[in-house]
C-alpha cells in the first residue's frame, strides 16, 4: 500500500515531512488570507446538481476512521498532540453531515498498519491519502475521490528567457524533473518538447532551480507551493501555469478507502461528501490548510 503520492519513495517523502511539522505551520501561518473566489480555483470533484440518496445508517454501532499523525498537511500531531489536517477536519465534518458525532471516532496508527487494520475489523474507514489500486480494489471499497492532487510548474523569477505565462513559453528552458517519477513520464507525455533535466532527487532539483541551472521545474503539486512560498527557496521562484491533473499519471486522487462488505458506508460518505462539496464546507477545510491553493 502506498501513499497519494507519485514519487516512487513516498516513504522518504514522509521522513522529510515529518520532522519539518513547525517548518509548515510556520509556512502555512506566512500565507495572506484567500480572497472570497479563490474557492472556485478547488475543481468539483462531485456534480452540483447530483442529489445522491442518504441510505438508512440508524444500525450503524459506531464509525472509527483510521489515519496517521505523520503526513502533514493531511493528518498530523498539533503542538498540543491533538490529531489535526485536511483528512482530519474532513472526517469529522463527514460525521457531522451523517449526524453519527456521537458514533465516530477518529484513531491514528503507523501508515502501515492501517490495511491490516482495517481488514481485521479494527476500524471502519481510512482516511491517509492511499493510493487506489487495482489489487486494494479487490479487497476494500473506496469513496468518490474528493481531492484530486495536481502537478505544477515553478520558475526561477529571474529566468528572462522565460517569455509568457504558459507552458508553451518554457520552450528553449531546461525543465527540471525528478527521475523514475510519473512526473517524469508526465512532463514527456504533456509537454514532449520542452528539454527535461532530470534529477536523482526533489532536494537536488530544488537546489538547480534556485541556483538557475535550471530555469523551471515540473513536481508534486502539493509541495511545491510550499517550497515556493517558504524559507527555503529565498523568494527566488513562482509557480508557474498549470495546475494539471491527470489520472492516468497522478491517480484517482484522494478517496475514503473503507472495508469490503460495506457498500451502506461508501454510500453515505459519498452523500456527506457531495453535500460538503456543494454546501462550500470542503471548500473551506481545503482552503484552511492550501490557502495558497493546489490549483
Amino acid at each position: 500500500m502506498r501513499r497519494v503520492i507519485t514519487s516512487p519513495k513516498s516513504r522518504g517523502f514522509l521522513n522529510l515531512f515529518h520532522p519539518l511539522l513547525a517548518v509548515f505551520v510556520l509556512v502555512l501561518a506566512s500565507f495572506p488570507a484567500p480572497a472570497a473566489d479563490d474557492a472556485a480555483r478547488l475543481p468539483l470533484m462531485f456534480d452540483a446538481r447530483e442529489r445522491l440518496p442518504r441510505p438508512d445508517i440508524s444500525a450503524v454501532v459506531r464509525v472509527r476512521i483510521l489515519t496517521t499523525a505523520d503526513f502533514p498537511p493531511f493528518n498530523f500531531a498539533d503542538q498540543t498532540g491533538r490529531l489535526s489536517g485536511f483528512n482530519v477536519d474532513l472526517a469529522r465534518e463527514i460525521c457531522a453531515e451523517l449526524k453519527l458525532e456521537a458514533k465516530c471516532q477518529i484513531q491514528a496508527l503507523p501508515f502501515d498498519e492501517l490495511e491490516k487494520a482495517l481488514e481485521s475489523g479494527a476500524g471502519e474507514a481510512v482516511m491517509a491519502g492511499v493510493a487506489v489500486t487495482p489489487d486494494l480494489r479487490k479487497r476494500f471499497l473506496f469513496s468518490r475521490p474528493y481531492l484530486g492532487i495536481p502537478a505544477r510548474f515553478a520558475r526561477n523569477r529571474s529566468a528572462a528567457t522565460i517569455n509568457g505565462d504558459t507552458a508553451a513559453a518554457l520552450g528553449g528552458n531546461s525543465v527540471g524533473v525528478v527521475k523514475g517519477t510519473a512526473h517524469q513520464a508526465m512532463l514527456k507525455a504533456f509537454f514532449p518538447d520542452l528539454a527535461a533535466t532530470p534529477f536523482d532527487s526533489y532536494e537536488a532539483m530544488l537546489d538547480a532551480l534556485k541556483s538557475g541551472k535550471v530555469k523551471a521545474v515540473f513536481a508534486d503539486g502539493l509541495r511545491l507551493p510550499f517550497w515556493v512560498a517558504g524559507e527555503a527557496s529565498q523568494n527566488c521562484c513562482a509557480l508557474f501555469d498549470g495546475p494539471y491533473l491527470s489520472q492516468k499519471y497522478l491517480g484517482e486522487g484522494l478517496s475514503v478507502m473503507i472495508r469490503k462488505g460495506d457498500p451502506v458506508l461508501v454510500a453515505a460518505f459519498d452523500q456527506a461528501l457531495a453535500e460538503l462539496s456543494r454546501n462550500g464546507r470542503l471548500q473551506d477545510i481545503y482552503l484552511r490548510y492550501f490557502p495558497n491553493g493546489l490549483y
